[in-house]
């Protein structure tokens, strides 16, 4: 029966994640946002709800194992899913086509990142009322990080020159999708957290473990049908800087969880070897941003290199993981 639940709730965030990305690309569409900004923070808030979510009904059951694994652990899925584009869309050359275009945004990942694996590690222990100096801190990166994008995204214009597109839904239409959406991100949440969390104890692979490899797959395929979507119709901007907006978001709603953490500092409660799922996550981060800067035009036969040592780091991380038992 959990199985069946699990199965259940997941199917329905997927669908609930993906209508909430098709409505936020009409809103940003609408109101005229630059391209790069669209992918790297509304795209990437959009598709990055379902871990939030997770997270904070993680912390309402009393499992914050499982909202730490499934935000550090997604940051992996996601530069697994860079790797995976470069070898399925091998003749459009993804990571080649935007180079230069996200090294901020890759940048500003990477910081965050780091910040956060050097809280967990550090266990600094001063807060600003119930919330934790190195939460918050976090979080003012984050939105440095945003302003930074945003001044340096040279899209966007006038209202007056938006293209009517046919049959897009009004601005209207897409607010009351994403809300509606967004409403059944809420409730089907639980149901994933709960069932998530027996399976780990049927299974005795740790609530970690679980958050950072099933549960991060899972409210990460959001971004997956986000990404080849973008890929199909070319657009690479959106595709590359949903993944890096992605990390992004992750570590600023990692932070964000301890404004609804009340029995003290979130970071502080995360076994440090999480930090070992962070480092992964960082180290992945980094080769996708080489592999988005670097201009290799050799392949082996048809596989761009940097792609497979995406695709192979990340299941090789999982086995260090599984390894060290983490959140078990």
């Amino acid at each position: 029966m959990v199985w069946l639940i699990f199965l259940v709730s997941a199917a329905v965030l997927v669908l609930a994640a993906m209508k909430l990305a098709e409505y936020g690309d009409v809103i940003a569409y609408r109101t005229n946002l630059g391209g790069m900004f669209i992918g790297t923070l509304l795209m990437a808030g959009a598709t990055s709800l379902p871990e939030f979510l997770t997270a904070i009904n993680s912390l309402q059951q009393d499992v914050p194992g499982l909202a730490a694994g499934n935000m550090l652990g997604s940051n992996m899925f996601n530069m697994l899913l860079l790797g995976v584009l470069g070898l399925v869309f091998f003749r459009q050359r993804v990571l080649r086509r935007v180079a230069m275009k996200h090294a901020l945004t890759g940048s500003v990942a990477t910081l965050l990142i780091a910040l956060a694996t050097f809280f967990i590690l550090a266990d600094i222990d001063a807060r600003i009322g119930w919330l934790g100096l190195d939460s918050l801190l976090l979080m003012l990166a984050y939105l440095g990080g945003v302003w930074l994008i945003r001044s340096n995204d040279g899209g966007g214009g006038d209202a007056g020159e938006v293209e009517e597109i046919p049959g897009m839904p009004s601005l209207r239409h897409a607010l009351i999708g994403f809300t509606l959406a967004s409403a059944v991100l809420v409730a089907a949440s639980p149901f994933l957290v709960s069932s998530s969390a027996e399976i780990a104890e049927i299974t005795g692979l740790g609530a970690g473990f679980v958050g950072a490899v099933l549960v991060a797959l899972i409210t990460s395929l959001p971004e997956l049908i986000a990404v080849i979507a973008a890929v199909r119709i070319g657009a690479y901007d959106m595709a590359v800087g949903n993944l890096f907006g992605s990390n992004v978001f992750n570590m600023f709603a990692l932070g964000f969880t301890d404004v609804f953490y009340t029995q003290g500092r979130f970071l502080g409660v995360i076994d440090p070897r999480f930090a070992l799922v962070g480092l992964l996550g960082l180290l992945l981060t980094c080769l996708g941003l080489i592999s988005n800067q670097a201009r290799l035009e050799r392949r082996i036969w048809l596989v761009e290199i940097d792609a497979l040592l995406l695709v192979v780091g990340y299941f090789v991380g999982v086995a260090l993981l599984y390894a060290w038992g983490i959140g078990i």
